[in-house]
């Protein structure tokens, strides 16, 4: 059970951990150089964590493994990333940005899932699509 548990419970506190950053980013500083000291942060922890939990002691022999994906993330993640910092620049909400974007974020994955990968597309995931929809309409209420 915790197995299946831990990593949800990290997302959410790093997630949460992720708005407050992103919301606390000076308003006079780039967003991309912003990201450019992120990176340079997690690719040190990234190879730290690598070289704890891992057997093999060299991580370029992994790269040639590789397939699309990690290329593709990178620019999502700068697309993600600066999404964020430039919404709370523009004024949004740390209690309401995140819960905008993942109300969205739920509907287009239901449709991705079922074009995707075959996912079905049950009465209880339309139900979950209607009500994301209807509490984006309460959030955004002044």
């Amino acid at each position: 059970m915790f197995s299946y548990i831990w990593p949800i419970a990290l997302v959410v506190i790093s997630n949460t951990v992720y708005q407050l950053c992103s919301k606390s980013v000076p308003k006079n500083v780039s967003p991309f150089s912003a990201l450019t000291l992120t990176y340079l942060v997690a690719a040190v922890c990234s190879t730290i964590i690598y070289f704890i939990t891992s057997h093999k002691l060299n991580m370029f022999s992994e790269f040639p493994k590789m397939n699309w994906a990690p290329y593709v993330l990178g620019l999502v993640i700068v697309g993600l990333e600066v999404g964020f910092i430039y919404a709370y620049k523009a004024g949004w909400q740390v209690s309401t940005a995140s819960v905008v974007q993942s109300a969205f974020l739920a509907v287009a994955l239901v449709v991705v899932g079922f074009i995707a990968y075959r996912e079905a597309l049950t009465w209880n995931k339309i139900l979950g699509v209607i009500v994301c929809l209807i509490g984006l309409v309460f959030i955004n209420m002044k």
